[in-house]
């Protein structure tokens, strides 16, 4: 009986003492955070550049830079004189430099052959399977994307099923 009791007193120290395994695999691939309407082909994605509105969004924290009389600033929607501005079809070069915009005459001026530049794949669109795994993801549904309807204003609630290519099937 003693015997029990002394393999029972050293289990439950042995369980007492014991550190959980720490087991995690940090992966820095920011797909999930980057917005249907960003180019393909980029496993990292700080900031898209639009060199069409010269600003800058931040696909981590979802926030559009741009410059406002002589201060840049950080919002969360762009400025109405944007509002005709398409997301969807224009072009944005991936940038992943800390705070681009303290160099935004280099980046101006380098980028500046793709103003009107309004062929550029988006995730969308892509027919690659890391993309069309994420949208699986999210049910297949785009949000503001409807069959049949082409792209909607990207204030839908989410239902179409995700299968329209941007002409209206």
């Amino acid at each position: 009986m003693k015997k029990i009791l002394l393999a029972a007193a050293l289990f439950v120290s042995a369980l007492a003492f014991e550190k959980p395994a720490n087991a995690q695999v940090s992966l820095n691939i920011n797909i999930g955070s980057q917005p249907e309407w960003g180019p393909v082909g980029y496993d990292r994605a700080d900031y898209y550049y639009m060199p069409d509105i010269d600003t800058y969004y931040s696909v981590p924290t979802h926030e559009f830079v741009y410059l406002n009389g002589n201060r840049w600033v950080r919002t969360n929607n762009l400025p109405s004189r944007y509002s005709n501005y398409n997301l969807y079809n224009s072009y944005k070069v991936v940038i992943n430099d800390r705070n681009p915009w303290e160099r935004n005459d280099v980046y101006r001026t380098r980028y500046a052959k793709y103003r009107g530049n309004h062929n550029q794949v988006i995730i969308r669109d892509s027919r690659d399977a890391k993309y069309k795994n994420y949208w699986k993801g999210n049910n297949g549904n785009h949000n503001g994307w409807k069959k049949d309807k082409g792209r909607g204003n990207g204030h839908g609630n989410g239902r179409g099923n995700g299968h329209g290519h941007g002409k209206g099937h």
